[in-house]
């Protein structure tokens, strides 16, 4: 029975760590600030073009001026948009929409509660090893088992969520906003080889490549 809690317990933990922790260390070491009126105006308007809605908003103060960073934290009803102040500043309306689209989507297809449970199902399994409930052979196949089934869901997630961006905003204007900041960072969207089959996360250049397809099919 205690093992069968201190079980749960890890993976209650291991979930919450995925889930709310960027959050958390967002709001305690980031430099962040509330928007001004007009960034607030600008940014309900953009949200409501992309279908982005969220509990709060955060502008993320940067020392580097073409820093360009959107992403939403924390579980639902809880959920906060980070962004720097350049995606304001400096980024074209279009692209600022395909950014916040592409991030709705994976509001709306749960991507980050199915990262998180990914993980804790794994943690799971791994201490369930280390106490010695499973047996160490069947615990390692079903790590493995459970590792590739969480490759490929989530990259199915991912490009639903890319899909619903798609519905929301046009295909095009998601796959350019991807490749806009891209080229603002200095780096080329890369596609995938046999070492990105172990990861959650399709290559970007895969996700513009699907995008484009979509919008040629359209």
């Amino acid at each position: 029975m205690l093992t069968a809690a201190f079980l749960l317990g890890v993976v209650v933990i291991a979930f919450l760590a995925v889930e709310i922790g960027p959050l958390y260390a967002a709001d305690r070491f980031r430099d962040l600030r509330e928007p001004t009126d007009p960034e607030r105006a600008a940014l309900d308007e953009l949200r409501r073009e992309a279908g982005l809605g969220v509990d709060r908003v955060a502008i993320v103060a940067t020392s580097a001026p073409n820093s360009i960073d959107v992403s939403v934290e924390g579980p639902p009803r809880r959920r906060v948009l980070f962004l720097t102040e350049s995606v304001l500043a400096d980024l074209e309306e279009d692209v600022a929409v395909g950014l916040l689209a592409a991030e709705a989507g994976r509001v709306e297809t749960y991507y980050g509660e199915f990262r998180a449970l990914a993980v804790a199902v794994v943690v799971g399994i791994l201490a369930a090893i280390v106490t010695a409930t499973v047996a160490f052979d069947a615990g390692f196949l079903s790590l493995v088992a459970v590792g590739m089934a969480s490759f490929w869901v989530g990259r199915r997630v991912q490009y639903a969520a890319d899909d619903r961006a798609a519905d929301a905003v046009g295909a095009d204007r998601v796959a350019d906003a991807f490749e806009r900041v891209a080229e603002r960072r200095g780096v080329e969207p890369e596609t995938g080889d046999w070492s990105t089959w172990f990861e959650v996360q399709p290559p970007l250049g895969d996700r513009i490549a699907a995008l484009r397809r979509r919008a040629d099919g359209d």
